[in-house]
């Protein structure tokens, strides 16, 4: 991620605001340049390290993920009369209460639907 050269060229003040970007603590010392040098090299090996340990994030099981897709084939395909609602409400068109309760409903729905397919689709590659 970063050099030793990038980093040595910066000042105390510079590598404490790199540090505090990316919420990482100097080791050691905040009065001296190495403190800050050895933490801004080492974060991203220690943080996959951490992940490979299963510390922190972790992924989800198969059989978690494969309970995902349960819940997404649970949720079913919008119908065609479903859909056209759908359309029109991200048109920004609203029912009239009470059935806009449903119409919001019915638009969580569909957008947490996408959300868990989208979700399904970046963790199945891993």
């Amino acid at each position: 991620m970063f050099s030793r050269t990038e980093l040595e060229v910066l000042t105390i003040p510079e590598l404490k605001a790199l540090c505090q970007r990316y919420g990482v603590k100097p080791t050691g010392s905040e009065a001296y340049k190495t403190s800050y040098l050895t933490s801004l090299m080492a974060f991203p090996a220690i943080a996959l390290k951490q992940m490979e340990e299963n510390r922190g994030l972790r992924m989800l099981s198969f059989a978690n993920l494969q309970n995902l897709g349960v819940a997404l084939d649970e949720m079913n395909s919008p119908t065609d009369e479903q859909v056209a609602l759908i359309r029109v409400s991200f048109e920004g068109r609203r029912m009239e209460y009470p059935q806009r309760y449903d119409q919001e409903k019915l638009l969580a729905l569909y957008r947490a639907k996408l959300l868990l397919e989208e979700t399904i689709n970046r963790l199945s590659p891993l």
